[in-house]
């Protein structure tokens, strides 16, 4: 069988799909990865084969756009104002985007790389002839392609967001902008036209969808780097912090939660363990007592050896977290790290703050919280059951085998 992936400029949306590769590969079928350039070694370095041939628009535009579009709608919950789309800068207020300059400008050009990311998928699998197509919600060129070619489309979910949210202003899939699907014949574009998804998700934080949902284990892959060391005993929690390096270039500066969260924890009887780039750790300068730095330390053998973990509300580490049994604490800045903190929340297993109630005090009060008594650390373990009893990777290939055929 030979299947095709298509993935998003954004190497966390890739890696949710890393392990269906490997497990499709160990089991003799051909995978070939179609990708923008920029994520070439991403995918090579996972053992997977790059076609490095899509376009379109970089996920922090993408993103920015977003908020934009969410502010001009009066569902922007935060106090400042989103960052220009295109250059990222800060705006005064939402009159500093001139809306009809970018549709004659950007929004073309972006719009022309949308139809060319498109038409090269398609001419790409008419040439290949996949069985099986597997993308990631925001790389509908996969979705495409696989309607051209009349072949199944599975969309796999990287977490508790699904692609019919009733109530939120975070929309998964991106809007069609170059009117492909209309022009290959298969539009207009809405997400019913997604028919299968693979779901990582247990039960109790399940993401809504209209599609046939296919039950999977999720695997961790938080990239390439060297597990930690063994970290000694301690008595004492150990908190494990990881902070995104791109968020406060989408959703603004004033997103760069981390050192109100070192300040926070220092008031606090634990023992830090920060996991960060070299730059970030620079920046910070001075750390708290009682406090570990590790660079590019991959996140799941780390949370293994951790009572808590304080991040960003990204569906990578809430879901890595979910998979080692970790409570959680969620600091968000966007809508759809809101929406995957407030269902994770809602199982027990975590507390969610969302950005403009973070303080200093919030996150010790909420720290302190999930570290005192039982309660957060079962509901953590039973969600951890919950997602080791759905089916490993390995296990979906015979429904994956019998879709295609």
């Amino acid at each position: 069988m030979r299947v095709l992936f298509t993935v998003s400029s954004w190497p966390t949306h890739y890696a949710a799909l890393v392990p269906y590769g490997w497990a499709l590969r160990a089991a003799g079928h051909e995978v070939r990865v179609l990708c923008m350039p920029s994520q070439r070694d991403a995918v090579a370095g996972a053992g997977l084969a790059p076609v490095p041939i899509l376009d379109g628009m970089e996920m922090s535009v993408h993103n920015r756009l977003s908020y934009v579009r969410e502010a001009l709608d009066g569902d922007w919950p935060y106090p400042w104002t989103p960052l220009h789309p295109v250059t990222g800068a800060a705006m005064a207020s939402l009159a500093d985007f001139d809306t009809a300059a970018y549709a004659r400008a950007d929004g073309a050009r972006y719009a022309a790389g949308s139809a060319r990311s498109h038409d090269a998928a398609v001419a790409y699998a008419r040439s290949w002839r996949p069985d099986l197509v597997i993308h990631d919600p925001v790389s509908t060129e996969g979705l495409l392609a696989a309607m051209v070619l009349g072949v199944p489309a599975v969309l796999g979910l990287w977490g508790p967001v699904g692609t019919h949210e009733p109530a939120s202003p975070f929309r998964l899939l991106p809007a069609d902008l170059g009117g492909s699907f209309e022009r290959h014949g298969a539009g207009p574009f809405s997400p019913d036209l997604v028919r299968h998804v693979l779901d990582p998700c247990p039960d109790a934080i399940a993401p809504p969808t209209r599609a046939e949902r296919i039950a999977v284990r999720y695997v961790p892959y938080n990239g390439p780097g060297t597990p930690p060391e063994p970290l000694p005993a301690i008595d004492r929690p150990r908190v494990c912090v990881t902070w995104s390096t791109a968020l406060s270039t989408m959703t603004g500066p004033r997103s760069y939660a981390l050192p109100h969260i070192l300040e926070a924890l220092d008031g606090l009887d634990v023992e830090i363990v920060l996991t960060a780039t070299r730059a970030d750790a620079a920046a910070l300068g001075d750390v708290p007592p009682r406090t570990r730095v590790l660079e590019y330390c991959p996140l799941h053998p780390l949370l293994q050896q951790c009572d808590l973990v304080v991040h960003h509300g990204g569906s990578g580490s809430t879901m890595t977290a979910i998979a080692t049994g970790t409570p959680q604490l969620m600091l968000t800045f966007a809508s759809e790290q809101a929406c995957t903190a407030g269902r994770t929340a809602a199982s027990g297993a975590a507390r969610h703050i969302p950005g403009p109630a973070v303080t200093v005090a919030s996150i010790r009060a909420a720290a302190a919280g999930l570290l005192d008594g039982p309660a957060h650390r079962l509901a953590a373990a039973e969600l951890r059951r919950a997602a080791e009893d759905r089916p490993s990777p390995v296990d979906v290939l015979p429904r994956l085998e019998k879709l295609a055929t």
